[in-house]
């Protein structure tokens, strides 16, 4: 193992093996704690269809469920869904919500306000003498950001925590947009490798239509992370439990590690 490879295991606190039950109650259990001291009244969490919001959906719920029981009071788990426009695979957010017995949840579409947004953008291309369109990518990161606006604004008025889905696994590559599902109050799964999450989704019981979808941040049509990364998420979980891989994907996880360490990184200053 090289001294990096060693060095992003250490920082990101992966463990070579996991014992799923285990790491379900540690994280509801880190979940109740953050929320008890934070005085709030539960928590939010944005439910894309995806493996990784959907593992967090459901520690949340336990969570929530646990300290409504214990307190007397309810704690609630609120399930945020946002499409673009017309999500084809919406139901899998909304079999999540069903899945854990989401009582809260509400559905902001974000279509209207990322489209003015982007051709206020283009408009300030064209008054400095440089029309085009926003980039496909560009407009990528404007819809991760809004999604963000819409979650901040629910969760002040119902003084609730905000929930992200992180983990190592996209943590190594800064495969998330800074600011956009970057940016969030707590995040039970930033320890936890992609192979891991999916060993906590088949323990808390997650649908299987979700279990068996390409993972995808949704920014546009048909991406998808492996494509996009050109790293197997089976690859990335070797490296982040310590084992050997092709010298090629070693060499694309570090470069990849090394240049989004401002992601990682709090706000710099001097």
């Amino acid at each position: 193992m090289s001294s990096l490879q060693r060095e992003i295991i250490e920082r990101l606190g992966v463990q070579p093996q996991i014992d799923p039950s285990v790491e379900v109650r540690r994280r509801v259990d880190f979940l109740k704690e953050y929320v008890r001291k934070a005085g709030t009244t539960g928590l939010l969490i944005a439910i894309s269809g995806g493996i990784d919001s959907a593992v967090a959906a459901g520690l949340c719920k336990l969570a929530t469920d646990e300290l409504s029981a214990e307190s007397g009071r309810e704690y609630m788990t609120l399930g945020v869904f946002q499409p673009y426009g017309e999500q084809v695979d919406i139901s899998d957010s909304y079999a999540v919500a069903e899945a854990f017995g989401l009582k809260h949840k509400v559905e902001t579409n974000i279509a209207e306000a990322v489209d003015e947004i982007a051709l206020e953008v283009e408009h300030s291309f064209k008054s400095i003498d440089m029309p085009r369109h926003i980039s496909r990518g560009g407009k990528g990161n404007v819809k991760a950001r809004t999604r963000m606006v819409m979650q901040y604004a629910l969760a002040f008025d119902l003084n609730l925590l905000v929930v992200g889905t992180d983990h190592a696994s996209e943590a190594i590559t800064g495969f998330y947009t800074k600011w956009g599902d970057g940016a969030v109050d707590i995040t039970p799964l930033s320890s936890l490798n992609k192979r891991q999450v999916r060993l906590l989704a088949a323990e808390l019981g997650v649908p299987r239509s979700v279990l068996d979808k390409a993972p995808t941040a949704g920014l546009w049509e048909g991406q998808t992370d492996e494509d996009e990364l050109g790293i197997k998420y089976d690859d990335n979980s070797d490296y982040l439990e310590g084992k050997d891989v092709p010298a090629e994907v070693r060499e694309k996880l570090e470069k990849q590690y090394l240049k989004t360490e401002h992601k990682r990184s709090a706000i710099p200053g001097i």
